[in-house]
């Protein structure tokens, strides 16, 4: 979150790789953890993983900007001649802009790997420790609390409603509270989401997925993106609210490479908010941002006993802010 001095770790054999090294390398390891060569020889420095990892998806998003060009190159080349030059200036103009995005992406997850460390990330979590009641006072979910917030953008104005659900479901052996959130535009459905969380005994709450549907503007399912879930795909869950939350912690609070990987930061401790619902003291504030989108952060606001007060977008200034609680 935010620059920071570039730490100076002892040079790796794996460090600073080309593409084409790069290439090599992840072929030679898929090669020995097949068995081509026994597995002798299948070793990775840990501190190089996180190093590695961010080259690897640098180098990925690039490909798939170059190869997106192509097949535009070739669309355009079957298309009405009037319209070429500004096809292929448009889809140029995009394979610019998502190289540019991969680099900073790139940026930002060393920056990462320097305050979280450059091993793998899987936590090691029991099921035993875990409760699905969640009573974290910044994160406070009994079940029927419904919340109710709205935001006055560009776009129109959205109203969101997020419900704790009585139903638990099974995420990976860990029992989970279900958290119903749906959002409407202008009274349209917008979106509608499960997320599922469990507490544990040190007060934290971790994340272990949700599933996410986006709808267009016709009201017809859009897709599923933003979907995750604990143990599939190699996804790991991450902590949405600290137990004891300590100015300047930053902890990840979702994992599926390339698809969920939000990150918060303890900004403040004791802050007073005013919104439409009330004013609410000893409100705990969050910087909460992605690998995926670089520089684009909201800070959030937690009022003790309640939970969620304000959002903020840094960058447009919209609030989308609590503005009812039932019951």
């Amino acid at each position: 979150m935010g620059n920071s001095p570039e730490k100076h770790h002892p040079t790796h054999p794996m460090k600073h790789l080309t593409p084409f090294r790069l290439m090599a390398c992840a072929i030679a390891a898929s090669a020995l953890a097949l068995g081509a060569f026994g597995t002798a020889g299948l070793h990775f420095n840990r501190s190089s993983i996180g190093e590695l990892t961010a080259d690897a998806l640098r180098e990925s998003t690039k490909l798939d900007a170059q190869s997106d060009f192509l097949e535009a190159f070739a669309h355009a080349l079957n298309g009405p001649l009037d319209e070429f030059r500004d096809a292929i200036r448009e889809a140029w103009d995009e394979r610019i802009e998502t190289t540019e995005l991969a680099d900073e992406q790139h940026e930002f997850r060393m920056q990462l790997n320097n305050k979280l460390g450059h091993g793998r990330y899987r936590p090691e979590l029991d099921p035993l420790d875990f409760d699905y009641e969640l009573t974290n006072p910044m994160f406070f979910w009994p079940v029927g609390r419904k919340m109710i917030y709205e935001k006055v953008s560009a776009e129109g104005t959205e109203r969101v409603e997020i419900t704790a659900l009585a139903d638990t479901i099974d995420i990976n052996g860990f029992e989970c509270r279900q958290i119903q959130d749906i959002a409407f535009l202008d009274g349209e459905l917008l979106e509608e989401t499960i997320d599922w969380y469990a507490q544990h005994s040190n007060g934290d709450v971790w994340y272990m997925g949700e599933i996410s549907k986006n709808y267009d503007e016709d009201g017809f399912l859009e897709d599923v993106d933003g979907s995750w879930r604990y143990g599939k795909d190699g996804a790991q869950p991450g902590i949405l609210m600290l137990g004891t939350p300590i100015i300047g912690m930053i902890y990840r609070q979702e994992y599926l490479i390339d698809e969920a990987e939000d990150i918060g930061r303890v900004l403040a401790t004791n802050e007073t908010v005013v919104v439409a619902a009330g004013t609410f003291t000893g409100c705990l504030m969050t910087e909460d941002g992605s690998s995926l989108e670089p520089g684009n952060t909201e800070y959030k606001y937690y009022a003790p006993g309640v939970g969620l007060v304000l959002e903020l977008d840094t960058e447009s200034g919209e609030r989308l802010e609590l503005i009812q609680i039932i019951p």
